[in-house]
């Protein structure tokens, strides 16, 4: 191979020196390559060096393949396109921008409703929504990961957007239009003023981006808008662009809080979904990131202040917002360490990690660890349900004889779940290191994850009594341990005084206040006989008083169970269990 001449390996050294002769950015629209065109003029005739050239392609998305394939060079882009671009393209953020002092380079991604409407974060499913546009940062990735990561939206087999369609009453998730789930995500999707465009992740889809989305709520397309702190107050109190709601008021919004309050507009900083990396400009890994930041950094020295030629932080010359930078940007910062991980940060890392998995790497079975016989049974029939519905991965049933023989498998990767109650998993996470991944809820308006102990007699006025009169009773318990069928009401009764245990044994000063009870255990060892008198084992006898189903009067169903059945005269229970088992809804006691 021949060296090259002198005047091209001075042409290449200089390339290498400064980067390239000129910086290639990336427009995604036409009002933005004309503010791109207005910028390179301005830079010019400052003198301001390497030369700025635009090129346009048709989304971010787009620009970011130009980039990888070095037929550009830079763009500004969010947090979840930064994401794509530095895994999928090898893409590193150079330069970031600076929204004000307060929140420096991040910003916060809210939930915006009308101040008329009863929405709350504990009721968007069904409502119908408005975001940014797909896989974008504060309209997608966090309030879905959000919803995913606080347990009210499921996603089965990693297809999030199915998960998100059915979740929401018809979406506008400009992007999603090329999606099998496009009936529902883009539904409430316009287009231009000519139609064109519709569910386009660009500015001819009226409803893409942070003013988009929320043109979407405040036009009453959608109910709820997923938008940055500071959109409401940039487009509403006469700040909106003349062509739409010149009208509005932010007064007239609300956000959102994840505690399920609502507050004023203003109050982002204690009201949002989550603080989120401010946008950054991004390149290929072998570009000189400082020398961007110097062009740049020219730039806004020169343009970024009232009364100069070109305004680097204002599209309102082009009636769009957003363009090139945003517009709420104060000034832009090198980024030291560019490398897309390090700018987007741990908590955001996890939350897209969690969107994005593999469907490919999941697992075959979710092995389910069952207790009874009745349980395998339900546990096969939830298995085939779940396989009618092509939900993955698919269930697999598998037996063992305690919670803490579940444990046991699950620590040893044999099973993968099971349900607990409070004490058992207290157990699992203090003795086997296991978490919970999921809570029941009792009633449809109550979203604690708890619920209430309460003693339940029969109604018969003959033999009525109260709590103080407890003692000499015969009492029905859902088993040792069981937070409201014994640790909650003993622990009542001797806060109260009644039962005063001598040498801590409580077990024997409960013995002593019953006449009789049964307290299913599965360690009967050293066990007072009085616990186990009341219960009746199985159908033939057998395993009497044993911690599990097999033992009849076992769990919260039993102990009511035993109390029905006139075994006992006091049952201890959750407040939902006679509802659960009366007015025909269970009719019959059967295993």
């Amino acid at each position: 191979m021949r060296a090259p001449s002198g005047a091209l390996w001075l042409l290449l050294a200089l390339r290498t020196v400064l980067g390239g002769m000129e910086v290639r950015w990336c427009a995604t629209s036409d009002p933005e390559q004309h503010k791109c065109g207005n910028m390179s003029e301005a830079f010019r005739e400052a003198g301001i060096q390497p030369s700025l050239l635009c090129v346009q392609g048709t989304s971010a998305d787009h620009c970011v393949r130009l980039i990888a394939a070095q037929e550009a060079d830079a763009i500004t882009l969010d947090g979840g396109a930064i994401y794509e671009a530095g895994k999928e393209h090898g893409l590193k953020p150079v330069v970031g921008e600076v929204y004000d002092q307060e929140v420096g380079t991040s910003y916060y991604a809210v939930a915006v409703v009308r101040r008329s409407s009863h929405v709350t974060i504990d009721t968007l499913k069904g409502v119908k929504s408005c975001h940014t546009g797909i896989n974008r940062t504060v309209g997608w990735n966090v309030p879905v990961g959000y919803l995913v990561e606080s347990g009210r939206l499921s996603v089965m087999g990693c297809d999030v957007l199915k998960a998100v369609s059915d979740y929401f009453g018809g979406s506008c998730v400009p992007g999603a239009g090329e999606t099998r789930y496009s009936e529902s995500l883009c539904r409430l999707c316009r287009g231009d003023s000519s139609g064109e465009g519709v569910c386009d992740k660009s500015p001819l889809e009226r409803y893409y981006d942070y003013s988009g989305a929320f043109r979407c709520l405040a036009e009453g397309a959608g109910d709820v808008a997923f938008v940055k702190h500071s959109t409401v107050l940039e487009n509403t109190d006469g700040k909106t662009l003349p062509s739409w709601g010149q009208a509005l008021l932010s007064q007239d919004f609300e956000l959102l809080c994840r505690d399920g309050r609502r507050a004023d507009v203003t109050e982002w900083r204690q009201c949002h979904l989550a603080r989120v990396p401010a946008h950054a400009v991004v390149v290929r890994a072998d570009t000189d990131g400082g020398l961007i930041f110097r062009l740049l950094n020219e730039g806004q020295r020169l343009f970024s202040h009232e009364g100069s030629s070109f305004q680097m932080f204002s599209s309102e010359a082009y009636g769009q917002k957003d363009l090139l930078f945003k517009d709420s940007t104060s000034e832009l910062v090198p980024i030291t360490t560019q490398t897309y991980e390090a700018w987007l940060g741990h908590e955001y890392l996890h939350a897209m990690k969690g969107l994005l998995c593999d469907p490919n790497r999941l697992p075959l079975y979710l092995r389910w660890c069952v207790l009874s016989t009745p349980e395998i049974q339900k546990c096969g029939d939830m298995a085939v349900a779940f396989r009618r519905q092509r939900l993955k991965p698919e269930i697999q049933c598998v037996s063992a004889k305690s919670p803490q023989h579940c444990m046991e498998r699950i620590q040893a990767e044999q099973v993968d779940a099971v349900t607990l109650s409070g004490e058992d998993i207290y157990t699992a996470g203090k003795t086997y290191g296991l978490v919970p991944a999921a809570g029941e809820h009792y009633a449809p308006e109550d979203s604690s994850n708890s619920y209430y102990v309460v003693a339940v007699v029969r109604r018969d006025s003959s033999h009525a009594f109260t709590l103080d009169e407890l003692r000499g009773k015969r009492s029905c318990h859902a088993g040792f341990g069981s937070p409201a069928g014994w640790d909650v009401p003993v622990g009542a009764l001797i806060q109260r005084g009644f039962i005063r245990p001598k040498d801590c044994d409580v077990l024997t000063a409960v013995s002593e206040f019953f006449n009789a009870s049964c307290v299913p255990v599965n360690n009967p060892k050293n066990y007072p006989s009085s616990l186990c008198a009341l219960c009746v084992g199985d159908e033939q006898g057998r395993n009497k008083c044993v911690g599990n189903s097999q033992e009849r009067y076992y769990g919260y169903r039993g102990a009511f169970r035993c109390l029905v059945e006139n075994a006992g005269d006091v049952a201890f229970v959750r407040h939902t269990t006679v509802f659960d088992n009366t007015n025909g809804i269970c009719v019959r006691f059967e295993d």
